[in-house]
């Protein structure tokens, strides 16, 4: 069983609350946490922005991944939303249990 943390960002707190209850509803996700606002700089359309997101960091299991991109990308306000996934080497057997079980069936 191969699990990860999924991080993304959001325009706001709320646009982060909606997707992530949606991931949930879809037992995409077994859990998220929601940092209110993060301060990002990037480059977008050739020049440096500057501005406040939200940072969602999700856990799940590697094959609900390509689900969890097209619910993000059907409710995410942004032309190029941020969905990097990363793996789980470890962890609390009984943690990544409670993630097996509380995460679709694939």
């Amino acid at each position: 069983m191969s699990f990860i943390t999924v991080l993304m960002t959001t325009a706001s707190e709320d646009e982060a609350i909606k997707i992530v209850h949606q991931l949930l509803k879809e037992k995409l996700i077994a859990c998220a946490n929601i940092i209110e606002r993060v301060h990002s700089v990037f480059w977008w359309q050739g020049s440096i922005k500057d501005s406040y997101e939200a940072m969602v960091i999700m856990k799940t299991r590697s094959k609900l991944l390509s689900n969890l991109m097209k619910t993000v990308k059907a409710l995410h306000s942004y032309e190029v939303p941020e969905i990097i996934a990363l793996p789980i080497v470890g962890g609390a057997p009984l943690y990544l249990g409670w993630v097996k079980s509380s995460t679709r069936k694939v």
